[in-house]
Parts: structure tokens; sequence; C-alpha cells
């Protein structure tokens, strides 16, 4: 473990004193949690992508929001389904296509995934949870 000395904001520091004493855990530990669950692991991500799962991090909870909305298009989501559903009869060129729809299908779930990770760390709820049941 490597020790770092932090310049943090008073309302940050309260904040994260206020976990700590909730949840009987000592600040450090709470700190260190916070960032550990901010900074994605990124080491089998594309690094054009992993750049901008890490800008995901300054985006207000207005963009965030956005982006846990986001969907392929219709016609992106059929052309997926179909070349999926006979992936070991396809030419070339669809095999191409496919990769290409599976590529960004996957950047999708990403960018959504940290969106609700980045949504759930600020607000202290599990977002997906209540998604879930509603």
């Amino acid at each position: 473990m490597t020790a770092i000395t932090l310049d943090l904001p008073d309302s940050v520091v309260r904040q994260a004193d206020q976990a700590a004493r909730l949840m009987q855990r000592p600040l450090e530990q709470v700190l260190a949690a916070v960032l550990e669950a901010a900074l994605p692991a990124l080491d089998d991500i594309p690094p054009e992508l992993q750049t901008r799962l890490l800008e995901m991090t300054w985006l207000g909870d207005g963009a965030l929001l956005t982006i846990t909305q986001s969907t392929m298009s219709g016609p992106e989501q059929l052309r997926l389904s179909a070349l999926g559903q006979r992936s070991d009869a396809l030419t070339a060129g669809e095999q191409a296509e496919l990769a290409l729809l599976r590529e960004r299908y996957g950047e999708l779930t990403l960018r959504k995934a940290r969106a609700y990770a980045l949504l759930s760390i600020r607000s202290g709820k599990a977002l997906l949870g209540q998604e879930a049941a509603a």
C-alpha cells in the first residue's frame, strides 16, 4: 500500500467522515473505497474507450442519466439480432458488420454501467436495484 497526502475540500472530508462514522470504519478506508469505486478497472478495455470512461467522472448527473437511457438505434438492434441468429452462415462482410455492432453494443453497455456506478456513488444509493424494483 502507498501512503499519499491529499488536500481535500472541507465538505468532502465532512461527508467522508460522516460515512466513516455511520459504517464504523476508518476515514482512510472509506476514502480508499470511494476512490477505488470511482476509478474503473481498465486493463482489458481498448485505450480510446478507457479515456471516455474515465472522462465520465467529470460529467454532471444529467449527462450521466442521459447515458443510462441510451440504446442502440432500432435498425442497429434488429441487424445485430438478425446477424447474431445466423452467425455460423455469414459472409465476410456480414461477419465484419456483426463484429462492429457487437463492439458498439459492448461500448454502450460499459458506458451505461459506468454512468450507473458514478450516479450510485454520488447518491449513496443502489440505483440499479431501485430501477429493477420499479
